[in-house]
């Protein structure tokens, strides 16, 4: 798994079919570690606003290189007005 502990990015497929079993076993295993820290409520620090924000999206950001509304480092929420508010 990536630094970004909630990332998954599989890994390319083998093409030797006796690797098979290796590689969706260990891919599961990252499957359920980045399951496991989204579902402890871990959230990566963002330096950058994403592109495309959707209402309900939530992000903590650096508070430096991506500071929503000069609020400073925290968690926001993008809202239904097109605005971050942080938490």
């Amino acid at each position: 798994m990536s630094r970004e502990y909630a990332r998954f990015d599989p890994a390319p497929m083998p093409a030797d079919v006796e690797e098979l079993p290796t590689y969706l076993s260990n891919t599961l295993l990252e499957i359920r570690a980045a399951i496991e820290v989204v579902r402890n409520g871990h959230l990566d620090v963002v330096y950058a606003e994403p592109d495309k924000p959707y209402q309900g999206d939530i992000r903590y950001a650096d508070g430096t290189t991506w500071n929503p509304e000069s609020g400073g480092e925290g968690i926001y929420f993008y809202n239904a007005a097109g605005t971050w508010t942080k938490l």
